[in-house]
């Protein structure tokens, strides 16, 4: 009797296994239109591996030994700042810079005109953050995405477009608070 029931979980189990994916593991194939049965069940074909051989090294032709050769452009000189570590509220800072942008387009959009108000907040963080060139771009960059993101998509102030704005003020005003209380003015 024993080994009839064990037999019988083997054949149950060896079915189900046969049977392929659950339904729940084709979700994301699924997802945008693609879940036709034969497509489902048909084995992916088969990708041939080319076997590459590794290519003789050169050797490199002996230089003559030159003086100290001038500074390529865009490097950095002595008294240049050198771009250290983000500091650890740097994803904050950008989020902030993407909202005071967001912030600058839809406040215009929906009758405050007070646009280059938050555009002067901005100037002020760059002033105060932007140390470098390259992190200067970077909050520029969010920046300039908050704000096109919505342009690309508003035309005219919408429940939506003012409902936007109350959860960016809130939110803006949220990251402001907690980097200025967890790091200080240091």
């Amino acid at each position: 009797m024993k080994r009839l029931s064990f037999g019988l979980c083997v054949i149950a189990c060896a079915t189900l296994c046969a049977a392929g994916p659950a339904p729940a593991q084709d979700f994301f194939s699924d997802l945008f239109g693609g879940g036709w049965p034969a497509a489902r069940r048909a084995p992916p074909p088969a990708v041939e591996r080319r076997v590459q051989k590794p290519k003789p090294k050169k050797k490199p032709a002996a230089k003559p030994p030159q003086q100290a050769a001038p500074p390529a452009p865009g490097a950095a000189s002595p008294g240049a700042v050198v771009d250290g570590p983000p500091p650890p509220y740097e994803p904050q800072l950008l989020r902030l810079s993407e909202i005071l942008g967001a912030l600058a387009f839809l406040r215009d959009l929906c009758g405050a005109k007070d646009g280059d108000d938050w555009r002067a907040k901005m100037a002020s963080l760059l002033e105060a953050e932007a140390k470098t060139a390259a992190r200067r771009q970077k909050l520029a960059g969010a920046f300039n995405r908050g704000f096109r993101g919505y342009e690309t998509t508003y035309r005219a102030c919408t429940p939506n477009a003012e409902s936007a704005i109350s959860r960016y003020l809130e939110e803006g005003g949220r990251i402001a608070h907690d980097i200025t209380y967890r790091y200080g003015n240091s």
